[in-house]
């Protein structure tokens, strides 16, 4: 990364820290990974909003990425699964804060482009899966957090049963047309929830493309 493109991430995480609390880690996260290595040419990359990119999808803003990470309570945690990797920010902002990361994409040019862009930049800690995220990585499980990227109606039980006791799972869920993101915590094989915010995420579909 040359000085200018670090100058950028380091202001992109001052102005995430000015919204969001943010971990030591998580900041740190945020200055290493360039946002313009996955935000499509001549995108805002460091701006803080959403960004359009391949297959009508869309990178998520800056601050939801921070809000979700939070939320999964990463100090010690080894390994996370994402549902729905996208071209590979958030999957890159994790791999500098945990030791494995394991994204599953449904979308064949997406995940192309993520491992590409993870060989860009040098992260080898990243996993990638062509599959349909629904069913989660079983071969992996269990994990001590999972992280859906995308909207789902409600979590499939076999999320629930890859993740570890005592983990957690952050999703967005929509219900009655209104998105919110849900902490969902496993306690002796029993899930409690917790509300945190509204959202805005494309929908979890179910196959490949």
């Amino acid at each position: 990364m040359d000085r200018l493109e670090a100058a950028r991430c380091e202001k992109l995480a001052l102005d995430i820290a000015n919204e969001v609390t943010l971990s030591p880690a998580l900041y740190d996260a945020f200055c290493k990974v360039s946002r313009s290595e996955f935000a499509p040419v001549g995108a805002h990359a460091f701006s803080l909003n959403p960004q359009p990119i391949l297959a009508n999808q869309w990178i998520s803003s800056p601050l939801t990425v921070a809000k979700m990470t939070m939320a999964l309570e990463l100090e010690g945690v080894d390994k996370v699964l994402e549902i729905g990797c996208g071209s590979g920010y958030q999957a890159a902002i994790l791999s500098k804060i945990v030791r494995r990361v394991f994204t599953i994409e449904r979308i064949s040019k997406l995940v192309n482009e993520a491992k590409k862009h993870f060989e860009n930049l040098a992260i080898s800690n990243v996993h990638v899966r062509y599959d349909d995220g629904n069913a989660g990585w079983k071969n992996y499980a269990p994990y001590e957090r999972i992280l859906l990227s995308a909207a789902a109606k409600s979590i499939d039980e076999r999320l629930f049963s890859q993740l570890s006791d005592g983990g957690i799972l952050v999703a967005p869920i929509e219900e009655n047309g209104r998105q919110k993101i849900i902490k969902f915590y496993k306690k002796d094989n029993q899930i409690q929830k917790e509300i945190l915010s509204e959202c805005v995420f494309v929908p979890l579909l179910s196959g490949r493309e």
